[in-house]
């Protein structure tokens, strides 16, 4: 199975490729975003900053072209901490008064991702380490063999807020409820790092491409 990581200027590709290697998945980095259709899905990662992750998305033609491939030819989609961010309508890092509404995401799941502070977070930020999850849709397939608890690696200091309860699809407690995973349709996001998470982060990798939709 060929699995395109989507390379459009942010780091941590290599951690990403070496899992899904590491699962029996062929990685292939694509750095054009004309050629996301050769591959049977697709992998979003993202580190850092929203608004930095939006613009190299913009400004390489990546928003229009995964808008085609994913809502148009169906291609699944599994976003990875700030490129599950990104999956919103909009994030709010970077908001002001000349910009209240944020940055615009892609809009795929619908939500804004907001700062953890205003979630009601009181704790050391950013969120840096393991925090366990709450599966809060046990009939998804994305945590199959991932019991309640498991502990995942983190680093962040926005999550994503969905308008609809129904896309959560796990939480973690980080001083506030936080998102952890969402799904709608054939997009998935995790907050947290599959590949940064030993072999619980390997299962939920392994789960993305067994499901149906790849």
């Amino acid at each position: 199975m060929k699995v395109g990581v989507l390379d459009y200027g942010v780091g941590n590709l290599g951690s990403v490729c070496r899992a899904l290697e590491g699962v029996n998945a062929t990685p292939v980095l694509v750095d054009r975003a004309v050629d996301m259709h050769l591959n049977d899905c697709l992998i979003l990662p993202g580190v850092g900053n929203f608004v930095d992750c939006a613009r190299l998305l913009r400004e390489g033609g990546w928003m229009d072209a995964l808008r085609d491939e994913v809502l148009g030819y169906g291609r699944p989609l599994l976003g990875v901490c700030v490129g599950m961010q990104l999956l919103a309508d909009a994030g709010m890092e970077g908001a002001g008064p000349d910009q209240p509404d944020g940055t615009a995401g892609l809009g795929f799941i619908p939500g804004r991702v907001e700062h953890l502070g205003s979630l009601g977070c009181r704790l050391r930020l950013p969120h840096v380490g393991w925090n366990s999850i709450t599966n809060r849709s046990p009939r998804d397939g994305l945590f199959a063999h991932v019991p309640d608890g498991t502990d995942f690696y983190f680093v962040h200091s926005y999550a994503f807020v969905p308008h609809s309860p129904e896309d959560v699809l796990a939480t973690t407690d980080y001083g506030a409820p936080v998102t952890a995973a969402v799904r709608r349709g054939h997009v998935w996001g995790t907050q947290f790092h599959p590949e940064k998470s030993s072999r619980a982060g390997a299962q939920v990798l392994r789960n993305f491409l067994a499901g149906p939709q790849c």
